[in-house]
């Protein structure tokens, strides 16, 4: 049975938002975008908004599915959705209460490649790229 795991993306012109994981477990210590793990009998929208209140203390609005990709863990597919999302503020002023994460960073989509990123979130990297410029337009 495959698994479905979703990222969010949410923007600020060229900016993305991503998070430092906490130092802790396979992908620890690396940066990615915010998301994690849809559960039984939830949708994809209903585990965005769960993943991001979870950890950002946050309630966004899910935008479009803007990228899909799939990749191996732990011996069993699972297949990575990502929908851009809406932010009510950019945590900047007020700061996102991070549960998950250490910190987290509005970066240039391009900075991407440059950062530990968690393999699985640089599989949507191409088709985020694309959608963040083709939005910032």
């Amino acid at each position: 049975m495959s698994k479905t795991s979703i990222a969010c993306i949410a923007l600020d012109g060229n900016k993305v938002l991503i998070a430092h994981r906490i130092p802790v477990g396979q992908m620890g210590d690396r940066w990615e975008f915010p998301g994690g793990k849809v559960e039984q009998g939830e949708t994809d929208e209903q585990a965005v908004m769960r993943e991001f209140r979870e950890e950002f203390g946050v309630d966004v609005t899910v935008g479009t599915q803007i990228a899909v990709s799939e990749f191996e863990h732990n011996g069993q597919t699972v297949f990575l959705h990502a929908y851009q999302i809406f932010v009510p503020h950019n945590g900047q002023k007020k700061k996102y209460v991070l549960t998950e994460h250490t910190e987290y960073a509005w970066i240039d989509v391009l900075d991407i490649p440059n950062l530990n990123f968690v393999d699985s979130d640089l599989k949507i990297y191409e088709q985020v790229k694309d959608f963040v410029s083709r939005e910032s337009r």
